[in-house]
């Protein structure tokens, strides 16, 4: 079982500035309640940009690699992540919708090794985690129109 979640909602925001703003997987440290940092390692933002992203999930910090693997402006960026123990799907879809945008924010997690049993309680965890993503995410991008 992979936990996945998605959520789409509307901002403000131009779709020019939410892909602008979320192409720069740094700016997570501003919208994602689980990210303690995020660096960029290598690249320009686009295809191939590699981050070094420390979060803390359920009173556990770990770090993870992720990079950039789709970056169609302005409309979707997808970032993978991986650990030891972990692999990720960051996936975000931008649309215009009025004179803003909706947002679709998909993630998708895989555990591997002895991170497989923590998958019911991520699970159950999930909904929680994407509305405090949501609302911070939608924050942050309403202020950029």
């Amino acid at each position: 079982m992979k936990p996945t979640v998605s959520r789409t909602f509307t901002t403000t925001a131009s779709p020019e500035a939410v892909y602008d703003y979320l192409a720069d997987f740094t700016n997570a440290e501003e919208w994602d309640p689980g990210t303690v940092s995020c660096a960029r390692v290598s690249g320009d933002g686009g295809v191939g940009t590699v981050y070094r992203n420390v979060s803390s999930f359920l009173g556990r910090t770990t770090e993870i690699t992720y990079t950039t693997v789709e970056a169609e402006r302005p409309t979707r960026i997808h970032l993978t992540g991986h650990n030891e123990q972990f692999d990720g799907h960051d996936v975000m879809g931008v649309r215009a919708s009025g004179t803003g945008s909706e947002v679709t924010y998909t993630a998708e997690f895989a555990f591997k090794g002895a991170a497989r049993f923590a998958v019911p309680v991520v699970a159950a965890y999930l909904p929680v985690l994407a509305k405090k993503t949501v609302d911070e995410l939608r924050t942050h991008l309403d202020r950029l129109a």
